[in-house]
């Protein structure tokens, strides 16, 4: 049974999880996302979001977006070193951890543009000059094979991102492969009870394809708390999940997008 919310007053409780991770996935309009099989499952068995857009085009601003509340004026996939805050330090401050677990990552602390299918425009933290400049900082950036690992020794951090290469996100491929990769990569993480009962999912996309669209994209929530067939019609965007996770947290905010951001609400049991 789907429930809708189409007004933040209709909520009481609160979300409830130890850790989040998001996957972010590439170049999709929201109504082809939303037929992949997949996709559909965790947004049927979770909760939906059907107006949620991506702030920019092409794909790097929306990525520095999510961690830093800001595109921080980037307009184009080129690399770049910015001197900024984003969601690590704030994690920092309360001794909480992060990493992202990025496909195909060449080796430790790359910071060259791509390799192979590999993309550092898809690695946001790997952006920000206090990560770059900082080895302690870049080694949170791991192979994708390690989060295998850290699920069975119960240490993925508070926060994560799983960044697949540019063939399993959809990049070089289509949002039907990405859906497949999806669900032969993560349907065993998913089932597992222990990992799950304290993970918050999120499933959302950098941008649509059309360019010339309102760049809406799928977005959905699957783990703890969620209650299952939740759909929010309120607008929200990649600023919003950031202003979640920094509330649930507490650990403040980096004065942007984050602070003025539709807080997410509805969608806990």
């Amino acid at each position: 049974m789907l429930t809708f919310f189409n007004s933040s007053s209709v909520w009481a409780a609160e979300s409830s999880f130890n850790r989040v991770m998001i996957v972010v996935f590439e170049n999709a309009n929201y109504s082809v996302a939303l037929k992949q099989p997949f996709f559909a499952k965790l947004a049927n068995e979770g909760a939906l979001f059907t107006q949620f857009s991506a702030e920019a085009h092409p794909s790097q601003p929306n990525y520095l977006a999510m961690i830093s509340g800001s595109t921080q004026g980037v307009r184009n996939d080129d690399s770049v070193s910015i001197n900024a805050e984003h969601i690590g330090g704030l994690l920092a401050k309360k001794n909480l951890s992060w990493k992202v677990y990025a496909e195909d990552l060449p080796q430790p602390c790359f910071l060259g543009s791509d390799s192979g299918l590999y993309a550092r425009k898809h690695v946001p933290f790997l952006s920000f000059t206090n990560v770059q400049n900082n080895r302690n900082e870049c080694l949170k950036v791991v192979p994708s094979a390690q989060l295998k690992i850290d699920i069975a020794s119960n240490s993925v951090p508070a926060f994560s991102m799983y960044i697949p290469n540019l063939k399993n996100d959809g990049h070089n491929t289509s949002s039907a492969f990405a859906s497949q990769w999806f669900s032969d990569n993560f349907g065993g993480i998913l089932n597992d009870s222990k990992f799950m009962k304290d993970t918050l999912l999120i499933i959302t996309f950098d941008e649509s394809e059309n360019i010339f669209s309102k760049n809406q994209i799928f977005t959905a929530f699957y783990g703890a708390n969620v209650k299952p067939g939740s759909v929010v019609n309120l607008p929200h965007n990649h600023y919003s999940i950031l202003k979640m996770i920094e509330d649930h947290f507490g650990i403040g905010n980096l004065g942007n997008g984050d602070v003025t951001a539709t807080p997410i609400t509805g969608i806990w049991q």
